[in-house]
């Protein structure tokens, strides 16, 4: 995971996962029952931070969709998601309704505010405030981590404090080439970081629900700031056309179906995945930590090609926003058979078909309207939702018979 790890309850134990799904495990302490830990007040305040920076780097990425823009755009999201994760998982693991807890994740959210408001410029002349509103997040994060003790910990947050934090301050004080490699190699730095210092994380004691929540609503954040991209500029038209309306109702459905596709079997089968995990760590690094980032990256850049087409409904889209729009869902779609993969050993067939079915359709969108384009894409999300559906009922369904607690119904 991206945290950060404190002072942490001792896990406990082996999972239930049977043997042909996952290679055997050290054995483990058995993990105490404890009542389910909800999600705190001041947790879902730090996230409305989030909606403003995810709408930033949007923003960032819409004004330049080449290559060279998707991956800047990519570079300085990394930091803010980490700061995310390290919040995240010092909320799981501690109690975040503390006084002291509190404070530290409100001074966290005041960090990311300001991250977020360097973006726009953040290759430019506001390089210095995203470096230094990271590196203090950071710092809040790794103080409340080791607290009192004297000796530091191999953790991710503690790599950020002596490696990545000061790449980011470094890269401030270059322009150009330079600021992107040295940003690049800090978001890389905190990408492997949780892989370096797995010893430390497997310590942690997670708890399964409240995770899986926190990053669901993550999902939700960014699904939810699509929806703002596509309609503010439509607001602010001064005339709506049936075209634009026509567009912004598949739009909508689009989202509706990126919806469906996680919420209705996939969160639940990360929440499974993470109680029957044999070591909860491992799984919440690939699934939650790696995979998030995929599936969040993915929306912003759906959310951007989907704003271009309600513009301009009638006229082709440009193909750097026809392959953001398209590649972005193809990566949303094929994270989950990288997901799948961690949480089951096995692969989500009719995911990966999809993604691949939509990146074979983008030379064919290149060549239609936009709001056909959009409304192919719509159309095959959909209907991979119809198929998923027929085939978890064909299969049949968990105990208690509610079909979005068949995690494992699309293994095969």
């Amino acid at each position: 995971m991206g945290g950060h790890e404190m002072e942490s309850r001792e896990p406990t134990g082996p999972g239930t996962a049977e043997a042909h799904e996952r290679p055997e495990q050290p054995e483990q302490p058995e993990r105490p029952e404890q009542p389910e830990k909800k999600v705190a007040w001041s947790e879902l305040f730090f996230d409305l931070v989030l909606v403003f920076a995810v709408t930033q780097v949007s923003a960032l990425l819409h004004h330049d969709h080449g290559w060279a823009g998707t991956g800047r755009a990519l570079i300085v999201f990394v930091p803010v998601y980490w700061v995310w994760v390290g919040n995240t998982v010092h909320a799981n693991t501690h109690d975040a309704d503390r006084p002291l807890n509190r404070i530290a994740l409100f001074a966290a959210g005041l960090c990311g505010l300001l991250m977020a408001l360097a973006l726009p410029e953040a290759f430019g002349d506001r390089g210095i405030l995203l470096a230094g509103a990271y590196f203090c997040a950071r710092l809040v994060l790794a103080a409340l981590a080791h607290g009192r003790s004297r000796r530091l910990r191999p953790t991710p947050v503690t790599l950020s404090v002596l490696i990545s934090g000061p790449l980011m301050l470094a890269g401030a004080f270059l322009d150009g080439g330079l600021r992107v490699g040295l940003w690049a190699l800090a978001a890389a730095v905190d990408l492997a970081a949780p892989r370096l210092t797995r010893a430390s994380m497997v310590r942690l004691n997670l708890d399964s629900g409240h995770l899986a929540e926190r990053f669901g609503l993550f999902v939700m954040i960014a699904l939810g700031e699509s929806i703002v991209a596509v309609g503010a500029p439509v607001a602010t038209a001064p005339d709506l056309d049936a075209g634009t309306l026509t567009a912004v109702a598949v739009a909508f459905v689009l989202v509706c179906s990126l919806w469906w596709v996680y919420f209705h079997l996939a969160a639940g089968a990360v929440r499974h995945g993470l109680e029957t995990a044999a070591v909860r760590a491992d799984v919440a690094r690939q699934v939650l930590s790696y995979g998030h980032l995929s599936l969040i990256a993915s929306i912003i850049a759906v959310a951007v090609g989907m704003a271009e087409a309600v513009a301009h409904p009638g006229t082709r889209l440009p193909l750097g926003v026809a392959a953001l729009l398209y590649g972005g869902c193809a990566l949303f779609l094929a994270t989950f058979g990288y997901t799948r993969w961690h949480l089951f050993r096995s692969w989500s067939v009719t995911r990966l078909a999809a993604a691949a079915a939509v990146l074979a359709l983008l030379p064919v969108a290149a060549l239609l309207p936009s709001l056909g384009a959009l409304a192919l894409l719509t159309l095959l999300v959909t209907a991979l939702n119809l198929a998923e559906l027929a085939l978890v009922r064909r299969q049949g369904r968990l105990p208690g018979g509610r079909e979005e607690e068949a995690p494992q119904a699309l293994a095969s």
